[in-house]
């Protein structure tokens, strides 16, 4: 049986404290620090997270469907073993000038898929400029409607 209490915690220090078997629905949490934290086994649908530092957090084995991510900095993110359908990535940007990560030389990491199965996918209106295909399989691969396969057999 549940011991069900409301708790007004304002200026608490509750570092070191271990929640098991809590049901802790539409809590609101604002301005505290959750670092070193570990979350376990928790179902966490529908949450609102904003304004937050998540640099250098790990999630595993994580239901991420349907997520949303706007106005993040992603960079140096590395993401393994994802399922990605339906997935759409809209105005990706390198940082300017005033922001965390700007680099005045322009000197950035490069952003790269290794190993992935991107079939059927589509680039549109995107700035490929300096991109690099590398021991790919390039069947059916068109740009503006024309197949690459023909243009490299017809060198």
């Amino acid at each position: 049986m549940l011991n069900v209490k409301n708790f007004d915690l304002k200026k608490a220090d509750i570092s070191g404290s271990k929640w098991q078997e809590v049901k802790a629905e539409k809590l609101e949490i604002d301005n505290v620090s959750l670092a070193n934290t570990k979350i376990n086994n928790v179902n966490m649908s529908k949450m609102a997270i904003n304004d937050v530092n998540l640099g250098d957090s790990k999630i595993s084995n994580a239901n991420l469907s349907g997520v949303g991510i706007q106005h993040a900095n992603f960079s140096n993110a590395f993401i393994d073993h994802v399922h990605l359908f339906g997935t759409e990535f809209h105005n990706i940007v390198f940082p300017v000038e005033g922001e965390g990560n700007f680099n005045p030389d322009g000197q950035y990491k490069p952003i790269s898929f290794l190993n992935s199965d991107l079939t059927k996918g589509q680039f549109k209106n995107c700035n490929l400029s300096h991109m690099e295909i590398i021991d790919c399989d390039i069947t059916g691969l068109k740009i503006n409607g024309i197949l690459i396969e023909e243009l490299i057999k017809n060198k």
